[in-house]
């Protein structure tokens, strides 16, 4: 098996070479970094499914294919959206981006020359950064959203919402100026779906049956247990897995000696992350919650996006152990104190560690000239800067998500009837059972 994956990783290698060595303008360092960040955009498609295994799994079968539908589609449409407008907005060279000149796809270079190709294998490779945004929020909204309505808003966030913040800090924008550090996104692109997610949320309100008042004016919370946690234990593998495309291929260089750190912080902050999640769950409900740990690794691997190019292994795994801790807090928190209906923690998970990761940066970073924290000496000016980021991306995604949604609830609906709701949204928006033979009007 070795033999034949060093074969192709060869053969592979000698393609590049040929196809991109014309005329003495590409180099094999050029062919390299070509097949490592495409090579990296495919790892992190992969995650699109990761994100439906996980959805699909912690949720109620009745749903099951509506979740799978709508991960389908938001990639779709939003690789549509963002080679339209998505792209200019992001790498345009003003404070909205520009919609002509950096991106500009209808006249999009096709001389087959170096530019043209870097041109294409940049787009290619934010696209799936775009997507990945877009589909945090699918989860949050989960089992009560109408199909038509999500289509809606998951353009809105690869067209515009995502591109304009994430101008500010990967387009050469004002934050970036400021000194603002997110290696691989997890203010770009995990925060940012992380709001829209909280927002969504909120407007749609929770299902049916989550929070019941009793007569003395005390609400309790029922658990909607999700249908299959080995589905969801094979997304969370799935998007670790892409993971090291989000974070390894975002040194955008295959020859990068960072390449190698950056996949060693990712995997100790993921492994440290599942660990700490595990035993607060264990502490919490005196049982080990496998849900809970699950979202663990998820949590690490969000919170050390953003630092992963700038910490050592040791820091990374503080980072990951904090984060798979306030995982279990913040689910704790949304779910019975806020009394927001998150069905899959996707706010906790992206939004909370999104958060926590950018702030890391200020605290462990230790790379002179890029990003040094308090803890080595670099005062208050960088986690200044990852503050201010926080709260300037959260205000214009929280802001503009929540306009959204409540355009969307204004004019054609967000959310489906109640009794559509109970039958489940696989029969009622696409006539269409994921399991053969389930009982429709089970609660399950």
């Amino acid at each position: 098996m070795r033999k034949k994956i060093v074969v192709l990783m060869i053969l592979l290698l000698c393609i590049g070479f040929s196809l991109f060595a014309q005329e003495g303008e590409y180099t094999p360092s050029d062919a390299l970094d070509m097949i490592w960040l495409f090579l990296g955009a495919s790892l992190v498609f992969i995650m699109q499914a990761g994100f439906a295994m996980v959805e699909t799994g912690l949720t109620r079968a009745k749903n099951s294919t509506n979740i799978v539908m709508k991960n389908l589609m938001d990639f779709c449409l939003g690789a549509i959206v963002y080679w339209a407008i998505g792209w200019g907005l992001m790498y345009g060279k003003n404070a909205l981006g520009g919609l002509i000149g950096a991106s500009d796809f209808f006249k999009a270079p096709m001389d087959g020359g170096r530019d043209a190709a870097n041109f294409y294998r940049d787009w290619f490779f934010q696209v799936v950064f775009a997507a990945t945004s877009a589909t945090i929020v699918s989860g949050a909204m989960a089992e009560r959203t109408q199909f038509k309505s999500y289509l809606i808003y998951t353009c809105f966030i690869s067209a515009i919402i995502y591109p304009i913040s994430g101008h500010w800090i990967w387009g050469g924008g004002w934050l970036s100026e400021l000194g603002f550090h997110d290696f691989a996104g997890s203010t770009v692109v995990h925060s940012v779906g992380g709001w829209a997610a909280l927002m969504g949320a909120i407007v749609i309100g929770p299902r049916i049956g989550k929070y019941i008042k009793s007569p003395d004016g005390k609400t309790s919370v029922k658990a909607f247990p999700g249908h299959s946690i080995p589905l969801a234990m094979l997304g969370v593998f799935l998007l670790w897995f892409g993971w090291y495309g989000f974070n390894g291929a975002s040194t955008l260089s295959g020859s990068s000696p960072d390449i190698a750190r950056v996949c060693v912080t990712t995997t100790l902050a993921a492994s440290a992350g599942t660990i700490g999640a595990l035993f607060t769950s264990w502490i919490w409900f005196k049982k080990p919650d496998a849900s809970m740990s699950m979202n663990g690794a998820l949590a690490g691997l969000v919170a050390i996006t953003a630092p992963c190019g700038v910490v050592s292994p040791g820091a990374s795994v503080v980072i990951g152990l904090i984060g798979g801790i306030l995982v279990v807090l913040a689910v704790e928190f949304i779910d019975k104190v806020l009394k927001i209906d998150d069905p899959v923690g996707a706010s906790s998970v992206h939004l909370v560690c999104g958060i926590f990761g950018t702030l890391a940066v200020g605290i462990w970073g230790n790379v002179e000239g890029t990003a040094v924290g308090l803890l080595h000496g670099g005062g208050f000016h960088q986690l200044g800067a990852q503050i201010l980021g926080v709260i300037s991306v959260g205000a214009w995604a929280a802001a503009t998500s929540f306009i959204l949604f409540k355009i969307i609830k204004a004019i054609t609906g967000l959310r489906v009837s109640p009794k559509e709701e109970m039958i489940g949204l696989d029969i009622t928006e696409h006539k269409a059972e994921a399991y053969t033979g389930f009982q429709i009007f089970s609660n399950m």
